[in-house]
């Protein structure tokens, strides 16, 4: 556009903004002088000083703020937002920042424990070394002694004192006849899925050979494999004559072991177990009491009784790729017991999938391969031809 053009609109802005009503007189090309008064009603409008003969195009003065910026206007910004170093990541109160994470379920049971053997991590403790009874969960250890003595096919034939035995102290029973004889493994089927006192008997009489030798094993068992805080006075963890002593953090390891013996596993896991008639015994059906089977990745493990230790449960699933095993102690109702170990499991799930986090590497290529994890269980190697 022409210079004058510029001019003349400038001047009309700052006329249309000061001046009295109808058009004012402008002042001359030159001198820069006031124009004399025209007619009446009509006042000559001085011009400003910076409007006089301009020496070169009229530029109009602009504030301070926006005079020829060095590029783009920036409007300001607060200060907690200039140029941030990355991405502005909006915080929330605290607390709420980043995912949530799960709430810890709610354990009544006087002793608790939860780890994932896969990385080491103990997801879940409440007075896990505390000892206490631990009832039928003994029946685990002797599961594990006898697999190392036994060959699954060896036949044992059940004595009139292992019936009255479990009888005469009120346990639990596989419904075993004196005179039946029966494998190995459909014995240690009896012992875990009924939790039968009759049959652990039989077993630990064979095994010890007797009652004293065979509950020594347990004990050695016990100490080769760490379980520092773990006695047994029998082979089911009946109360009488001494009921002995574990810790859920102990029962939790032994757990783990037994599951990497693969027939212990699948015994754990099994929850219906039938023993077809021979002219060697009866019929059989036995029944897994660990109502928590069925759910997703359960393993097992055991279920135990007594008055004096309360409802106890050892389980075991697989989620998400991990391990997770898990012991409670002392629940004072049964159905408690199985709900709280599902919380607990589908808890810790969730807990593995928040830290499932891909690694991204800076410019491309395979993601970095995941540290070691600290603090995992130092287990021994298992030889499952000699269990």
């Amino acid at each position: 556009m022409p210079n004058g053009g510029i001019r003349l609109t400038v001047c009309a802005a700052v006329i249309g903004l000061t001046g009295p009503t109808g058009p004012p007189a402008l002042a001359g090309p030159t001198g820069g002088t006031p124009a004399s008064a025209g007619p009446a009603g009509r006042t000559a409008l001085a011009e400003p000083a910076s409007l006089t003969e301009p020496a070169g195009p009229v530029v109009p003065a602009e504030p301070a703020s926006l005079t020829e910026p060095a590029g783009p206007v920036v409007p300001a910004e607060p200060a907690s937002l200039t140029e941030p170093a990355g991405p502005v990541v909006l915080t929330g109160p605290a607390g709420l920042t980043g995912p949530a994470v799960p709430a810890e379920p709610a354990v009544s049971a006087r002793a608790a424990y939860l780890v994932d053997t896969t990385t080491g991590t103990v997801r879940f403790g409440k007075q896990a070394t505390r000892r206490m009874p631990v009832a039928s969960l003994a029946k685990i250890m002797t599961a594990y002694v006898v697999l190392r003595e036994a060959r699954l096919t060896d036949l044992v034939t059940v004595k009139a004192g292992d019936v009255a035995y479990a009888r005469r102290n009120d346990a639990t029973d596989a419904s075993l006849r004196a005179g039946e004889r029966l494998t190995v493994k459909d014995l240690l089927h009896g012992a875990m899925l009924p939790s039968g006192a009759d049959a652990t008997h039989a077993l630990a009489r064979v095994y010890g050979p007797g009652q004293k030798r065979f509950v020594a094993k347990m004990n050695a068992t016990a100490r080769s494999l760490g379980l520092a805080d773990t006695v047994y006075t029998n082979a089911d963890g009946l109360p009488r004559p001494r009921g002995g002593h574990s810790t859920a953090a102990d029962q939790a390891r032994l757990s783990d072991l037994a599951l990497r013996h693969p027939v212990l596993s699948a015994i754990a896991s099994t929850e219906r177990y039938v023993v077809r008639r021979t002219a060697a015994h009866r019929r059989h059906v036995w029944t897994n009491t660990n109502e928590l089977l069925g759910a997703p990745g359960v393993l097992g493990v055991k279920t135990g009784y007594t008055g004096a230790a309360g409802y106890c449960l050892a389980f075991a699933a697989d989620r998400d790729g991990h391990r997770l095993v898990g012991v409670l102690l002392g629940e004072t109702r049964s159905k408690r017991r199985f709900q709280t170990a599902g919380r607990l499991l589908d808890w810790a799930e969730d807990l593995i999938e928040d830290a499932q986090v891909p690694d991204v590497p800076p410019s491309g290529g395979d993601p970095a391969p995941p540290a070691p994890p600290d603090g995992l269980l130092e287990l021994p190697n298992l030889d499952s031809t000699v269990l």
